[in-house]
C-alpha cells in the first residue's frame, strides 16, 4: 500500500508543495531519490552546518549541496549488521581510507578518503553501478561535510573500528593506491551503460583449492556479484584442478573483489580461493549452461554440456569438469540439489587470518544415498562400487538392484562425501560405459531381510578397515582429484621394487605408460596408464592389491603427471 507525503519546497520567490509517492519497502529512500535530497545525520554536533547542535546526534536532516565533491561519503540504505569492515571494503578500491563511522540505527554510514579524488572517483563509479552490502542496494553520494570528526560516543571508536581502519590502510599502501591513477577510464560503464565490455585486468582467474565440496557456477556468482556486476563466468579444470574465469565491467569491481576474497574459504575449512588477473580482456561464451554463463546475453543456447567448447580472447579453452552437469545447478537458478541457497555472509577484513571466515555455510541437502545407474552389469560388482565410491568418502553400503542390475543404490557417510562423488564421477566411463550420479530419494540403503533373495548383491561396509576419512581431519581430504589417467600409489614397502609393481599391473592386464617413485619417499609413487579408462579400472582392481605380508596397496587418483 502506498502513501503520499507533501515535502515543502522553499525558493527566493514562492514556496510551493510537491507530493511524493512512498512504498512501504523503500520509504524515505524513493522520497530522496526524487527530490535530489538526502539524508544526513551529522558526525559531530560541533559541525557549522548543523542548525540543531543540541540534537543534531540523534535526529536525522536534510543535507543539502550533496552534489559538491568532499572527502567525505555518504552512505544510505546500508543493513542494520553492516560493519565498519564493510563500509571500509567499499571506498578501498579507490584510495586510502581515512576514518568510518557506522550510524546502525539509521542505517546509513559515512567514509573520509584520504584524498578527495578518490571520493570523486568512488562516487562516480558507484553512480553508474549500484553498490551493494549484504544483498542490499545502498547509496553512495557526497556529503557536505570536509572532514569525519568524531568522538568517543560514535561507533567508530569502538576498537573493532580502529582495527578495521588499521587493516584498510596496510591494504591501501600495498595495493589500492596504485588503482586511483587509472580509475578514471574504469569509472565510465562501457558501451553505453549497458557494461558489456572488457579491458585490462578486468577478468580474474579463480582456483579453487581443497575443494571437499562441489562449487557450482550460481555459487561463485552470488559470492562475486556482491563486488560488482558479473558479466560472465566460465567454469573449467585445467590440472587437474577447478578454476574459473570471472568478468567485470571494470578494473574497480575486479580489484575490490580480489582483495576482499583473495585466501577467503567458501565454506569452513575448505574450498579456498586463489584468485589472480587472468591474460584475457574479454570472454567470449557460447553457451549459457552450468559450466559457463553470458549474463549480458540470456538467450544463448544451452549448447551440449559434455563437449561444448569455450573460445576466448586468448584461444581456445575446452577443457571439462566431470560431472557438473548432474543437476547441480540450473541455468539461471540459485539451487543446488533442489535446495535453495542460504544468504552469504558478510566477510570480516583480517589481514592476519583472511581465510578465518567462510563466505557461506555448505548448501548441500542432507542426502547421503546416491542412485547410479548405466552400469556394466557384467563387470560390476559392489566391491568395486566401495572402492571406487571410496576414493570420494566412506561408503556404509551397497545395493546394486535386484531387477535392474545395471543400477546401485550407494550410500556414503556424509551429504559432502556424497556430493563430492556425485561432482567427481557422474558421466565417468566405468568398465566401457558412462555412468550416471545422482542423489537419490532414500534414505538409507537397507539390508535384505532374512531369506530374501538378494544373490549377493547388498553389502553392509560400515565397518570395513579400508575407509579412508574415518579420522576427523584426515590429510586424505587434501588429496582428492578428479578422475585421471596417473594414479598416486602409497603404503610400498622398501622390499618392493618398480619392477614388482609395474609386473602386478601388467599380469591384471593393466600396460604401465610411466612410473616414477616420489623422490623422499620410496613408499609413494606414480603410475601413469594409457587412459582415464585405463586408470578406473586399475585403481578398483588395485586398490588394497597386498604387495606383502603386512603390507597392502592404497591407490587414488593423482593431480600430478609423469
Amino acid at each position: 500500500m502506498s502513501r503520499h507525503l507533501y515535502i515543502f519546497f522553499i525558493t527566493s520567490r514562492d514556496l510551493y508543495l510537491r507530493p511524493v509517492r512512498l512504498t512501504a519497502e523503500r520509504g524515505s529512500d524513493e522520497l530522496l531519490s526524487q527530490s535530489g535530497v538526502t539524508v544526513m545525520a551529522p558526525a559531530a554536533p560541533h559541525h557549522a552546518d548543523n542548525n540543531n547542535q543540541d540534537s543534531a546526534a540523534k535526529k536525522v536532516k536534510l543535507e543539502q549541496n550533496v552534489g559538491k565533491p568532499s572527502r567525505v561519503i555518504h552512505i544510505r540504505n546500508i543493513p542494520n549488521e553492516t560493519t565498519e569492515a564493510e563500509i571500509i571494503q567499499l571506498g578501498l578500491p579507490f584510495g586510502r581510507v581515512t576514518n568510518v563511522l557506522v550510524l546502525k540505527g539509521k542505517n546509513q554510514a559515512f567514509l573520509e578518503m584520504a584524498e578527495e579524488i578518490s571520493a570523486v572517483a568512488m562516487v562516480a563509479y558507484f553512480g553508474g553501478c549500484v553498490a551493494q552490502l549484504r544483498g542490499r542496494a545502498v547509496y553512495v553520494q557526497f556529503s557536505n561535510h570536509k572532514e569525519l570528526k568524531t568522538d568517543q560516543t560514535h561507533s567508530n571508536a569502538s576498537a573493532s573500528a580502529q582495527a578495521a581502519l588499521q587493516a584498510a590502510q596496510a591494504i591501501s599502501n600495498s595495493a589500492g593506491a596504485a588503482l586511483v591513477a587509472g580509475a578514471g577510464a574504469a569509472l565510465q560503464p562501457a558501451n553505453g551503460g549497458t557494461e558489456i565490455q572488457g579491458g585490462p585486468n578486468t577478468v580474474l582467474r579463480v582456483i579453487i583449492e581443497h575443494m571437499l565440496y562441489p562449487i557450482v557456477l550460481d555459487v561463485l556468482y552470488s559470492i562475486f556479484q556482491r563486488y560488482g556486476k558479473v558479466l560472465k563466468i566460465v567454469t573449467f579444470t585445467k590440472n587437474n584442478s577447478f578454476q574459473a574465469l570471472i568478468q567485470y565491467p571494470d578494473t574497480v569491481s575486479a580489484q575490490t573483489a580480489k582483495t576482499a576474497l583473495d585466501g577467503q574459504n567458501i565454506y569452513n575449512g575448505c574450498c579456498t580461493l586463489r584468485i589472480d588477473y587472468s591474460k584475457m580482456t574479454c570472454l567470449n561464451v557460447k553457451y549459457n549452461n552450468d559450466k559457463s554463463r553470458d549474463y549480458t546475453n540470456p538467450t544463448l543456447p544451452s549448447g551440449d554440456g559434455d563437449a561444448h567448447q569455450l573460445l576466448t580472447s586468448g584461444g581456445v579453452l575446452a577443457p571439462q569438469f566431470l560431472g557438473l552437469g548432474s543437476g547441480l545447478a540450473s541455468p539461471y537458478g540459485v539451487g543446488v540439489g533442489g535446495v535453495g541457497l542460504p544468504a552469504f555472509g558478510a566477510l570480516t577484513l583480517t589481514p592476519a587470518s583472511p581465510a578465518l571466515r567462510a563466505l557461506a555455510a555448505p548448501p548441500l541437502p542432507l542426502a547421503t544415498v546416491l542412485l547410479v545407474s548405466n552400469l556394466n552389469e557384467e563387470m560390476v560388482t559392489p566391491d568395486a562400487l566401495f572402492t571406487l565410491f571410496g576414493v570420494y568418502g566412506d561408503v556404509q553400503r551397497v545395493k546394486i538392484l535386484y531387477n535392474k542390475k545395471d543400477s546401485a543404490l550407494i550410500q556414503m557417510a556424509e551429504p559432502h562425501q556424497a556430493h563430492l562423488a556425485m561432482t567427481h564421477m557422474d558421466k565417468l566411463r566405468v568398465f566401457g560405459k558412462a555412468m550416471r550420479v545422482m542423489l537419490s530419494k532414500h534414505q538409507t540403503v537397507q539390508l535384505p531381510k532374512e531369506g530374501q533373495p538378494d544373490a549377493g548383491l547388498t553389502r553392509d561396509y560400515s565397518q570395513s578397515p579400508l575407509h579412508r576419512f574415518k579420522k576427523p581431519g584426515s590429510k586424505n581430504y587434501q588429496n582428492i582429484y578428479p578422475p585421471s589417467a596417473t594414479l598416486h600409489l602409497s603404503n610400498i614397502p622398501a622390499t618392493i621394487s618398480e619392477d614388482d609393481i609395474k609386473d602386478a599391473f601388467t599380469k591384471r592386464g593393466f600396460p604401465i605408460k610411466a612410473f616414477k617413485f616420489f623422490p623422499k619417499d620410496r613408499k609413494m609413487a606414480l603410475v601413469q596408464l594409457p587412459s582415464i579408462d585405463d586408470a578406473v579400472a586399475a585403481l578398483i582392481k588395485m586398490h588394497n592389491y597386498q604387495l606383502s605380508e603386512s603390507n597392502h596397496l592404497r591407490v587414488s587418483f593423482s593431480k600430478s603427471s609423469i
